[in-house]
């Protein structure tokens, strides 16, 4: 899937490890140096008002405007870490 510029908000599908797909909301955008990242979490567990805790899952746009995965955990723990102070940051305003 080839996006332009993701914004908060976006909801679009991906594909899980047996080609279920699955709908994910954008909770949160940054970028890092020079990639862009989303924060998404399924649309389902954030319509369940019931569910206190949510997944998140950290996705990255790739040089040709595609959604990939994080290659590596040293990059999935630099990603993971900035998108803890801005989700953080938000949550005190």
């Amino acid at each position: 899937m080839v996006m332009e510029k993701i914004e908060v908000g976006e909801i679009f599908s991906i594909s899980d490890d047996v080609n279920e797909e699955h709908d994910v909301e954008v909770i949160a955008t940054l970028e890092l140096e020079g990639t862009q990242y989303v924060a998404v979490s399924f649309v389902e567990d954030l319509e369940d008002e019931t569910n206190e805790e949510i997944d998140l899952f950290f996705l990255k746009i790739d040089e040709e405007g595609d959604i990939a995965p994080i290659g590596s955990d040293d990059e999935f723990d630099k990603v993971s870490k900035a998108f803890d102070e801005i989700l953080d940051y938000e949550s005190d305003e």
